[in-house]
């Protein structure tokens, strides 16, 4: 009967507390206990591992993944005039941090298989201008990094991964932000790796970079009170890496749980939508499990009289945002990306989603396109 089961959102963060609950509050109550919240143990910990998991030499706790992308930006001297290369299918912050630094972005188109941005139109859009690319891995989906690295090095141009939706995802056997200059990471909390409020961090090899986004990120502080240049209040606190060092332990098994939901879905829906690209040299970590369809509207219609959330990431694709009227983008000019922003639907996927769940999403979608 419709709408009669438990509604399905599209993440349920409470079911996940409960199961971590007597660990994550002994935690929040000793760094109560002990009174220090800010720049403590736990972030520095965490730091570490962070960079252990990515195989790096470096982590740089920040206050939002947007950060990491600006504070990038800043380390690698991005400023006025420059121009930074990215993909106009992503959150708006990959495009935002780019302006903070008054360099303008350049949006290339996407591929239409891996929603990705599409290599082959990247070096047409290179100029005198250009300082780096911004590649995301797009719901989790790695980006094909061997030729972006290589137009980078062939140009002299700087990589900053976008990793916001693919904590433990690879490439190639490396994961996503080690292969890049930089690699940055929101802990927002519908995230693979989330946190309870707001929480970002920056990995890198370069020590450079490194110390300029320690500096950054607590007002330029070179001695107390003492400020070598303008910097941030940018700072994860330690209750967030608190919280942040107990999920990471779980993040392995809780990606291979979205990847055997995803298989579910793929399963049954693969003749009915088109279905996120699955390859053997990269691991999907389905941030989010993105179908295809131009029925979308008539999908998300009846997925709601189930009582079943899907969202569209995203409808309005950036060269079309009105903050973005200043570069002078028109409908038509990058045809994949429009298209995709009408096709796309976003379907529930968390760890703890149940397979028979899965099950009635997909038929319930199979049921709107089997219609004629």
């Amino acid at each position: 009967m419709s709408g009669q089961h438990t509604p399905i959102p599209m993440v349920d963060l409470k079911v996940q507390y409960r199961s971590l609950r007597a660990e994550i509050e002994e935690v929040i109550h000793n760094i109560v206990e002990s009174g220090h919240f800010i720049l403590g143990p736990n972030v520095e910990a965490f730091e570490k591992e962070i960079a252990a998991y990515h195989s790096v030499k470096y982590a740089v706790g920040l206050a939002s993944g947007t950060d990491a992308l600006h504070f990038s930006l800043r380390a690698l001297g991005i400023s006025k005039g420059d121009e930074v290369i990215t993909t106009p299918f992503t959150f708006i912050a990959t495009a935002e941090a780019v302006a903070y630094v008054g360099a303008a972005p350049v949006f290339v188109d996407i591929d239409r298989e891996s929603l990705n941005i599409d290599v082959s139109h990247i070096e047409g859009k290179i100029t005198s201008k250009t300082k780096a690319i911004i590649p995301v891995h797009i719901f989790g989906q790695p980006a094909n990094m061997d030729e972006i690295m290589s137009l980078a090095k062939k140009h002299n141009l700087r990589v900053i991964e976008d990793c916001a939706q693919s904590f433990g995802a690879s490439y190639k056997g490396k994961k996503t932000g080690s292969i890049g200059d930089t690699g940055c990471f929101s802990f927002y909390p519908s995230k693979n790796l989330g946190a309870y409020g707001d929480g970002g961090i920056l990995t890198t090899n370069s020590e450079e970079i490194y110390n300029k986004i320690k500096l950054l990120r607590n007002h330029s502080t070179i001695a107390p009170y003492k400020h070598g240049s303008i910097g941030y209040n940018s700072r994860l606190d330690e209750i967030q890496a608190g919280i942040l060092r107990i999920k990471l332990r779980h993040i392995d098994s809780y990606n291979q749980k979205r990847a055997e939901i995803a298989k579910i879905y793929t399963s049954i829906l693969k003749d009915a939508v088109k279905c996120p690209l699955e390859t053997a040299d990269r691991t999907h970590v389905y941030h989010q499990y993105t179908i295809r369809s131009q029925k979308r509207a008539e999908i998300q219609s009846a997925l709601k009289a189930e009582n079943i959330s899907s969202v569209v990431y995203y409808p309005i694709p950036l060269h079309l945002q009105p903050a973005f009227n200043y570069l002078g983008y028109k409908e038509g000019d990058l045809p994949e990306t429009e298209k995709a922003a009408k096709e796309v639907l976003s379907l529930p996927v968390y760890p703890e989603l149940e397979p028979k769940q899965a099950e009635l999403i997909a038929e319930t979608v199979i049921k709107v396109v089997s219609q004629r």
